[in-house]
């Protein structure tokens, strides 16, 4: 089966494309490192971030074409959708406006006439999911092209259409054929290109069962790999916490993009029993008063996942989760209309026995606990394989600083939820995997740091 576009709001077929051919994908193999070798990384950066910076302006003038896409192929709510684009076009100049300053060479202050200079390797291949469909590609795209690499992208299957308008940003913007290039291969194929010596480095976000696996044939290749893996968010409300800001920003962190995210908050951890019959309360009526509907509808809150996939394999952990001793306080149905939509759910009672416990659900379904101390909630935070982002909730700041710092994440966020940015690098620990993306830590990933020593 080749790359579909399946409408997640209706359920209907729309397009499909073919898998490439093993000469095909070698073909676009040969012609990247071609021009990485004869072209690309002797460019100035300026030249290269100036082709970055036309995509970003290309994208912000074709702005509501690329957000329909959005939405047709993943089910993305269109003002979700709207955010998602404009992101992706300030990542695009981020990366263009410094790139020179990350770039520059650098002496080394205790080693007279010592220096780094900083050089790309080569072809960079990403392996990218179907959530966010721009955001996802261009953490990579936009860094590695103002440094000098150049970019094999496969994308997720199920969202073609996204994956060659983006590749048509590039080329619209003058980049040379083979600087960006979209590939519709297989899984075979992908390993294939990671034993090739001319790929130099790999990156994938994704699932474990999928990082393991690339990281693994990566490293078989001595090849550095950046994975971005799943995550299961806690967030702690501890007892200074204002209730009424955290329910805000727990449901918008639990549902944002129809719950569908690795950062999203996965876990609520409430300190004290008053205040966690409160917070469920209160979380209860907001989960229950959530529009769920067509993602081109203004009203909507929470559109549908984004393939009935996703729905079902979400459904059987609600199940599981039942089966196992938790309870459905809110949610829990498919909705009984076309296309592929879960009620918000909250499950309460999910003991360490529980497989939700130690599973990650990447749809609009929370789980929740109450602890009597702070030390529980800590230790239940961070009682997970996962490591991605943490959420700390208290009118006392400093005191949240205290209890971030025990937090095993690669990000914490205090009194609010996830919110992205150019300039903050997004990463993980444990089995969310490791490397980051973003801000100056992101162009770094692929790069080798060259030592020289001059000796007069």
């Amino acid at each position: 089966m080749g790359f579909q576009t399946v409408n997640p709001a209706t359920g209907e077929f729309v397009k499909e494309f073919p898998l490439q051919s093993d000469e095909e994908v070698f073909a676009a193999l040969d012609t990247a490192d071609r021009l990485y070798r004869e072209d690309w990384k002797f460019r100035p950066v300026a030249e290269r971030a100036r082709i970055v910076a036309r995509a970003a302006e290309i994208l912000r003038e074709k702005h509501d074409e690329y957000r329909d896409l959005l939405t047709l192929e993943m089910g993305k709510v269109t003002r979700f959708g709207d955010f998602e684009v404009d992101l992706v076009a300030d990542i695009l100049d981020y990366y263009a406006q410094h790139g020179e300053k990350f770039l520059a060479e650098q002496e080394l202050p205790d080693e007279p006439g010592a220096k780094l200079i900083t050089e790309p390797i080569g072809v960079i291949l990403a392996i990218e999911p179907w959530n966010f469909p721009f955001y996802q590609l261009v953490r990579v795209a936009a860094s590695q092209l103002v440094a000098g690499n150049v970019v094999l992208m496969k994308h997720a299957e199920s969202v073609p259409q996204c994956a060659l308008a983006f590749a048509r940003l590039f080329e619209e913007a003058g980049a040379p054929e083979g600087a960006y290039t979209n590939l519709f291969c297989s899984i075979d194929q992908i390993g294939m290109l990671i034993d090739d010596f001319r790929v130099r480095g790999v990156t994938l976000t994704g699932s474990e069962r999928a990082g393991t696996s690339v990281g693994e044939r990566a490293g078989r290749n001595l090849k550095k790999a950046v994975l971005e893996l799943g995550g299961s968010d806690p967030a702690l409300i501890l007892p200074g916490a204002r209730l009424d800001q955290a329910v805000e920003q727990v449901v918008m962190g639990r549902t944002y993009n129809s719950g569908q995210g690795c950062v999203n908050i996965k876990r609520v951890i409430v300190v004290g029993k008053e205040r966690g019959e409160q917070m469920l309360a209160a979380l209860k009526d907001a989960f229950a008063a959530i529009t769920v509907g067509d993602p081109t509808d203004a009203e909507t809150q929470v559109g549908p996942l984004a393939s009935e996939r996703a729905l079902d394999g979400l459904l059987r952990q609600i199940e599981e989760a039942k089966e196992a001793g938790g309870t459905v306080v809110t949610g829990g149905n498919r909705v009984d209309r076309p296309g592929f939509y879960l009620e918000p759910t909250i499950i309460t009672d999910v003991t360490e026995d529980n497989p939700l416990y130690h599973e990650e659900a990447f749809g609009p379904v929370l789980s929740f606990y109450v602890v009597d101390s702070e030390e529980e909630a800590i230790q239940l935070a961070n009682a997970t394989r996962f490591g991605l982002g943490s959420y700390v909730f208290d009118a006392d700041v400093e005191h949240a600083q205290q209890v971030a710092a025990r937090l095993e994440a690669g990000m914490v966020f205090i009194n609010s939820c996830f919110a992205d940015s150019p300039s903050r690098p997004f990463g993980g620990v444990k089995n969310s995997g490791f490397g980051r993306e973003l801000a100056e830590l992101g162009i770094g990933e692929f790069l080798n740091r060259k030592m020289v020593k001059i000796t007069q």
